[in-house]
């Protein structure tokens, strides 16, 4: 019998090839031209931006904002001028929209509950001057697709066969809906392509330190931003630069 033994080495050390991997990939990653997703596509119809969690609560104020997650907004609001103007204007906005007695509040402080202000569209996308052909869909969870409202809104303006998810955050809302958009396709071979854009996609940072004074879980923003990213494009989701 061979006696099992933990690696002599700590994690930070046995994973810096890992890391130093991650850092090259995210920086070298191409961009993509909105002409040519939309020739790929074949049509602007079948095209579909889906913006995660964009919203007050988490850009701007309440417990959960993070100027990491607002400082994306000049980057969403540019991609949704150019692709509007290239005519893509199939855009649902998924958002946090919790009941006061949400389960998450579990896991997370009570955070964007419906009727306050936080669960609001970031006044950035609010003020677009299309804005008012977003359809908006509320969430009480981390997961975009388990809403009827959004299988509703895909039904009545698709099909899609090319979605691109911004928003954030990286690990969690956007890992959720890209990938079981991409997974859904796999699984009913519709091969339908899903694109997220790095610039376009963030997460929150809590350093170790500040964890421990707060109560809070640590969570290494930069760290966990590539993780994620990477374990998407290793499931088929396409991770690029920017959509220019």
């Amino acid at each position: 019998m061979t006696a099992t033994t933990h690696a002599s080495a700590p994690l930070s050390q046995r994973s810096a090839p890992y890391i130093d991997f991650l850092e090259s990939w995210v920086t070298s990653l191409p961009d993509l031209s909105i002409d040519d997703v939309i020739e790929s596509t074949g049509s602007v119809d079948q095209i579909a931006i889906v913006s995660v969690d964009l919203i007050v609560g988490f850009c701007h104020s309440g417990p959960l904002s993070s100027p990491r997650v607002a400082g994306i907004l000049p980057a969403v609001r540019a991609l949704m001028e150019r692709a509007h103007a290239a005519g893509i204007t199939k855009v649902v906005l998924s958002q946090d929209t919790h009941r006061p007695d949400a389960e998450e509040f579990g896991s997370y402080p009570a955070h964007c509950v419906a009727g306050t202000e936080e669960s609001q569209t970031a006044p950035e996308l609010r003020s677009l001057p299309f804005a008012d052909q977003f359809a908006v869909v509320e969430k009480n969870s981390i997961s975009s697709l388990i809403e009827p409202a959004f299988l509703e809104w895909e039904a009545a303006n698709g099909p899609f066969a090319t979605y691109i998810v911004v928003g954030d955050c990286t690990d969690l809302c956007i890992y959720q809906a890209a990938m079981a958009l991409k997974l859904r396709s796999v699984d009913q071979h519709l091969g339908q392509r899903v694109i997220v854009p790095e610039n376009c996609v963030q997460t929150y940072d809590i350093t170790v330190e500040t964890a421990a004074q707060i109560g809070a879980q640590p969570h290494d923003g930069d760290l966990l931003h590539h993780v994620f990213l990477h374990s998407m494009a290793q499931n088929g989701v396409e991770i690029v630069g920017r959509i220019v």
